[in-house]
């Protein structure tokens, strides 16, 4: 296999378009609503439809941090650079950290419903084999680290094919189940509201799995040296996503509540999706939602790998990692020695999750525990906007709302939601949650002494920004992109 160590991204593969369905697909709407709704209504019960339009909000702060920090530094590592940059390099080496492994994670989490998607089609009896659902979701996510291997064009002719078949079945099912009459309880604007949280302490674990519904959008950021006239795609694309599926999740969280009853949500843990297809549509519309279900899992994995390789990749590069992560294939302009070393990481964790349980156990615990990685990141990429734009953020309306209150409040409603959802979470989901962070203490600390340039940076400040576009190069760290190279879209 032919590489190169010194050479990077390819430049302006992909446009605003491609890069939007990047950000839909991150977020996965049918694999999120079909993982999470059992785990939010259990949670906070009638009240999940609130959860969601409450995290929407501070999640929009967080969007507006990441396209504003986007103008600023183009980096595949995206929070992982900013945080270093604008707080401190220990934060940005967990900011990037928690994104690794939150998605590392989400292998497990992600690939297991795949699979068990995948053998519904078949027999609904096979679903809750966690054994064969691993097999399966295992050969799913291979062939989508072969995709992510090929390029960022493959990857968004993939992704665009199976988002595509994904948002048709779910906009025609939200139309059915508009028009449904054979409903468990009528619709309630008190649903909207905070009657329905028992307490903060409800509100905040209702919050943090709310927080993983959303997750994904910003992978536009990690695509940024990939994308042209990144500064403002990225952002835009990102915050395009986070509108539409917002309007996903409310419609089917809301049709869950309206037409499915509690012991129904509850006996279909890992599989809700499927139960209201057949309700709505009896015969045909389980069977089309699972197939929505299983694409929008796929896709997510392979935005979810697209993630934690260019994070990978820029802490190779940084060498904060093993320098080895930062190796750019030469034919196909992908950190390949990241892809592979992901790929290998996660079959391991696909074998070991079958000692962990059933399905549903497992994506319980792993939510909840990824969602405390969320919040960490987020949480310090809302904080570094503020102090990369302090100098600017009096100049006008626009940057005091959008470029600092707006993500400033998202930053500490997310480490609220971390702080406050802590005494609500098993102590399974703890334990993954803050030892998947503990653990990149040792990689820190041992490239620290290294000596790593990361530790050392140039800070960022958005009034002294150079204008020009550019992704970090191979010697001076600011080659500018070159034009050309248009979009297959």
């Amino acid at each position: 296999m032919s590489y190169s160590r010194g050479r990077g991204l390819q430049a302006n593969v992909l446009s605003t378009f491609d890069t939007v369905v990047m950000a839909v697909a991150g977020s996965a709407p049918a694999y999120s609503l079909a993982a999470t709704t059992a785990v939010l209504v259990g949670a906070v019960g009638l009240a999940s439809p609130a959860a969601l339009l409450y995290c929407a909000i501070p999640m929009l702060g967080i969007a507006l941090a990441f396209s504003y920090l986007g103008r600023i530094d183009v980096n595949a590592g995206a929070s992982y650079s900013w945080v270093g940059r604008t707080l401190h390099p220990f934060l940005g080496f967990l900011s990037g950290w928690a994104l690794v492994i939150s998605a590392t994670i989400f292998m497990v989490a992600g690939s297991l419903p795949a699979g068990s998607m995948t053998l519904a089609l078949f027999d609904d009896t096979l679903a809750d084999n966690t054994a064969l659902s691993t097999v399966v979701g295992a050969a799913w996510f291979l062939i989508m680290l072969c995709v992510v291997l090929g390029g960022a064009r493959l990857t968004v002719r993939a992704q665009l094919i199976m988002s595509g078949v994904e948002l048709v079945i779910l906009a025609l099912f939200a139309v059915l189940a508009f028009f449904h009459t054979d409903n468990a309880r009528a619709f309630d604007w008190s649903w909207l509201g905070f009657s329905h949280f028992d307490g903060m302490a409800g509100f905040a674990s209702g919050a943090l799995i709310a927080a993983f519904y959303y997750w994904g959008w910003d992978v536009t950021s990690n695509l940024s040296e990939e994308t042209r006239n990144s500064r403002r795609t990225t952002g835009l694309a990102g915050l395009i996503g986070v509108g539409i599926v917002f309007l996903l999740f409310e419609v089917f969280t809301i049709a869950v509540n309206v037409i499915l009853s509690s012991k129904q949500i509850e006996e279909n843990d890992a599989n809700v999706l499927a139960v209201l297809g057949e309700e709505v549509w009896p015969g045909w519309g389980g069977k089309l939602l699972i197939v929505a279900v299983m694409l929008s899992t796929i896709a997510t994995l392979e935005t979810t790998l697209i993630q934690v390789t260019r994070s990978l990749f820029a802490m190779g590069r940084d060498r904060t990692m093993p320098s080895a992560l930062g190796r750019v294939h030469r034919h196909w302009n992908t950190p390949w020695v990241a892809i592979v070393v992901v790929g290998s990481v996660a079959l391991v964790m696909f074998i070991a999750s079958n000692a962990l349980g059933s399905v549903g156990d497992i994506l319980s615990d792993a939510i909840s525990a990824i969602g405390l990685q969320i919040a960490v990141y987020y949480g310090l990429a809302g904080l570094a906007v503020v102090v990369a734009y302090r100098k600017m953020l009096l100049k006008s309306p626009a940057n005091f709302l959008f470029g600092g209150l707006w993500p400033l409040c998202g930053a500490l409603f997310m480490f609220w939601v971390f702080v406050e959802s802590l005494g609500e979470l098993s102590n399974a989901a703890i334990s993954i949650g803050i030892g998947g962070l503990a653990i990149g203490l040792i990689p820190m600390l041992w490239y620290w002494r290294q000596g790593s340039d990361y530790y050392r940076p140039a800070k960022l400040d958005a009034s002294q920004a150079v204008e020009t576009d550019y992704v970090p190069g191979e010697q001076d760290g600011h080659a500018r992109v070159h034009e050309g190279l248009s979009t297959d879209f």
